[in-house]
């Protein structure tokens, strides 16, 4: 988690941005959520490349202090730092790469004191087209890193080419399974020309950019179980208050990618946030989804595109109901309504609900009743969120911070809040599912219903080898 400056600035970046936005995640709170990291992507070189011993240059007038000093200060106020280069004879905004250069670049990172490496792929040389010739390429530079003594994140980025759900996981801590997202929900766009529902086209265009929210959602849904702890399919960074889409696509957007485990970057520009924006990314029952310790994702159950979905004016219109185990036995269900039209009733049977542990009802789970929470319920009000964001002084904020009895992941963890029941994590309790029933909520359109069920017990059942009725309350 943490904020990438690429698509809300491009090659506008300086030593300023980077440390007006991390004093901003500081003061907000985002840091305490877990927005950690502070990416400086493309463009921080100079235009001559690398000095005479073959070593990267930062640009001067952008860095006057270099890449270390930025470092030091972001480790002072307990963030990391990401640094960005490419697996190519350039980066993609044709800058120096490290095509070649890995170990000299890999050790000025460490030196630099760089937490996270974002490692692109663009103008790699032919040096692409099996599984192999791209493993090589990146593992070259993951070799690297790990020579260094340094540990440093790697946030592999080949858009998905070559396989690379079946061998990211192996070099990286995070992989990129499909071309750049763009601020839209579901318009297509032919710079996304790839079959969202073929892992490698053959006939694919270009996977590199303008990638809808959707598009997206289809071309991980086949490969979502590759997500492994330590190594997590990347859906790109995150557009929430980029301004192309509506509050309920951005609570979509936002939500997916935490439940599906991609890394949570921010896209914007935080010194800027609005109060809607920052009230979606600083949901901690949302966010318990993406740090969940059982770190695996949700999978796609059941996906209806036809003609009864109501379609946009791009002919797009579909929904689907998203699915998974967390850690403490609860179950994360997400309805997506990406058609046209609100849904009064979306609807999906405990049996496809649990369909991963029994297909046809043939789970255990759906012999059980099930308690609904709303992960939205208790999102921030725009208020609280403007008198936060509006607050003249770093004080200021935190009071209203506390005020609001917001969750402070640096204080105790995900995992540790989970398993002490931190109401803040879990949403409100909206009704129950019974055993063997349906799931039923209305979804507007474009939008999504986030719930984490929970389930009830009941006496003469056992847990833990023993009878329920046997069993302390605080052991259920």
């Amino acid at each position: 988690m943490g904020w990438n400056n690429w698509n809300a600035f491009g090659c506008d970046v300086s030593e300023s941005l980077l440390l007006s936005t991390s004093e901003q995640l500081v003061s907000l709170g985002l840091r305490d959520l877990g927005y950690q990291y502070v990416v400086l992507d493309d463009c921080w070189q100079k235009e001559s490349g690398r000095d005479q011993h073959g070593k990267l240059q930062p640009e001067p007038k952008k860095f006057p202090n270099g890449l270390k000093s930025i470092s030091d200060r972001l480790h002072e106020q307990g963030l990391k730092f990401g640094m960005y280069s490419s697996a190519g004879e350039m980066t993609c905004a044709r800058y120096a790469g490290s095509l070649d250069h890995e170990i000299d670049d890999a050790e000025s990172f460490a030196s630099w004191g760089v937490d996270m490496l974002k490692y692109d792929s663009c103008y790699h040389m032919g040096r692409i087209g099996t599984p192999l010739i791209s493993f090589n390429r990146f593992k070259t530079m993951s070799d690297a890193l790990q020579k260094t003594g340094r540990n440093v994140l790697l946030n592999l980025c080949n858009w998905g080419e070559d396989f690379v759900h079946t061998w990211g996981m192996s070099i990286a801590n995070s992989w990129r399974m499909s071309g750049d997202i763009y601020d839209s929900f579901t318009r297509p766009d032919d710079l996304c020309g790839c079959d969202p529902t073929v892992i490698s086209d053959p006939f694919c265009i270009a996977p590199g950019t303008h990638c809808s929210v959707l598009f997206i959602l289809n071309k991980i849904a086949p490969i979502a179980d590759r997500s492994i702890p330590g190594s997590f399919a990347d859906m790109d960074m995150l557009e929430v208050g980029q301004g192309g889409m509506t509050d309920e696509e951005y609570k979509a957007h936002f939500a997916l990618w935490a439940a599906l485990k991609s890394p949570l970057f921010l896209g914007n520009d935080v010194r800027a946030m609005s109060a809607s924006s920052y009230s979606i990314v600083n949901n901690p029952a949302i966010l318990a989804l993406s740090q969940d310790p059982h770190g695996r994702a949700l999978t796609r159950v059941r996906r209806d595109a036809g003609p009864d979905v109501a379609k946009d004016q791009w002919g797009v219109g579909e929904t689907h109901v998203w699915s998974g185990y967390l850690d403490n036995g609860d179950e994360a269900v997400v309805f997506l309504n990406a058609g046209a039209a609100d849904l009064d009733d979306m609807s999906c049977s405990l049996a496809e609900i649990f369909t991963a542990f029994g297909p046809g009802g043939s789970a255990p789970h759906v012999q059980h009743d099930w308690a609904v929470y709303d992960l939205w319920a208790h999102r921030m009000s725009e208020a609280t969120a403007a008198g936060i964001i509006a607050a003249a002084t770093a004080e200021e904020r935190a009071a209203l911070l506390k005020k609001a009895d917001w969750f402070n992941a640096t204080e105790t963890s995900y995992a540790e809040g989970l398993r002490n029941g931190d109401p803040r994590l879990f949403g409100e309790k909206i009704g129950v599912v019974e055993a063997g029933g349906v799931l039923r909520a209305p979804v507007k359109s474009h939008a999504a219903r986030v719930f984490r069920l929970r389930r009830i017990a009941k006496y003469g059942e056992t847990f833990k080898g023993k009878s329920i009725d046997r069993v302390a309350r605080d052991e259920l």
